[in-house]
């Protein structure tokens, strides 16, 4: 690319969470059982929504989506890692990193825009039960999968080719276990300004815009759900959001804990952290809150281990 010419560096050095031996291996088999065990349980999800044809439904279409981001979005980051701590190597190319960073801003971005979109869902299917499915006709149910995962593009597209714009000199060192815009940006010898501009404008965009619907969204059920006259219609009623609400609690609440009260007096420390937080630990989580909290999901998974074991 004539971008890379630009830059004196070839390569990026991912120095990881810690360099001590026995600290590398302990993160080896804890980052190997978290991937793991994301990728299999966010897979067990699509495959039932995909076989159960009772699960054809938009929120789970949405659901079905927010899974693959889940597993996409720790496939960037963890099998590299990983694969740096077994060959005791820190390398990583620049067209490498820059494809990285790429597509690690794309499944966060997609994540907040999903949630956003799935609180939609729950507001028309409580507040206005009787037009949901008017409303939530197929066109629109496709669009609104489509729209999040062209802006999340627009977003990292955006973001990549102001970066590609910036020199790279001497330092090519990350104290970061993946390629993290903010990261590359504190490491580049060029003006970043606009970047940062456009970082800080963008990605208050991307977080502001969902949690307003998620949040508009929720007031109007909580209203409708006060009008209920049963106690066991109120409960059915909010069990429907139970597990969307969780999810978006623990994705915001991430969002709070790392960058608004920092635990850290170090911004790199803080950095990691909030990547740990969104790449690795809530894409896991995910799968456990639908699975517990979700009597469908639940009963279909059921459905498929008994097919599986009366077939051996």
């Amino acid at each position: 690319m004539h971008h890379v010419n630009q830059t004196s560096i070839s390569e990026f050095l991912l120095l990881g969470l810690s360099n001590e031996t026995e600290k590398q291996n302990l993160l080896y088999v804890l980052f190997l059982g978290m991937y793991l065990v994301t990728v299999v349980g966010n897979g067990l999800i699509i495959l039932a929504i995909s076989l159960d044809s009772y699960l054809h439904t938009p929120m789970y279409l949405f659901l079905a989506n927010l899974s693959f981001a889940d597993i996409s979005s720790i496939s960037t980051s963890v099998p590299k890692m990983l694969m740096n701590i077994q060959t005791k190597s820190q390398s990583i190319s620049y067209e490498s990193c820059i494809t990285q960073m790429y597509f690690s801003i794309v499944f966060v971005v997609i994540d907040n825009f999903l949630l956003g979109v799935m609180a939609y869902d729950r507001f028309v299917a409580i507040c206005h039960p009787l037009n949901y499915a008017t409303i939530m006709q197929p066109r629109l149910c496709i669009l609104l999968t489509i729209i999040p995962w062209v802006l999340s593009n627009i977003v990292a597209l955006t973001h990549t080719l102001l970066l590609l714009e910036l020199c790279f000199c001497d330092n090519n060192t990350l104290s970061h276990f993946f390629c993290d815009l903010a990261s590359l940006l504190k490491l580049s010898c060029s003006d970043t300004m606009i970047n940062e501009l456009v970082l800080f404008i963008v990605g208050l965009s991307v977080i502001t815009f969902p949690f307003a619907l998620i949040l508009f969204s929720y007031i109007c059920i909580v209203r409708a759900v006060l009008t209920i006259s049963s106690t066991e219609g109120k409960w059915k009623a909010f069990s429907t959001c139970a597990s969307h609400l969780t999810v978006v609690l623990l994705f915001y609440g991430t969002i709070v804990g790392v960058y608004f009260f920092p635990s850290s007096a170090h911004p790199d420390d803080r950095d990691k952290i909030g990547a740990v937080l969104f790449t690795v630990v809530t894409p896991m989580m995910n799968p456990f809150i639908y699975s517990l909290r979700n009597k469908d999901i639940k009963g279909t998974l059921k459905k498929l281990i008994n097919s599986k074991s009366s077939c051996l």
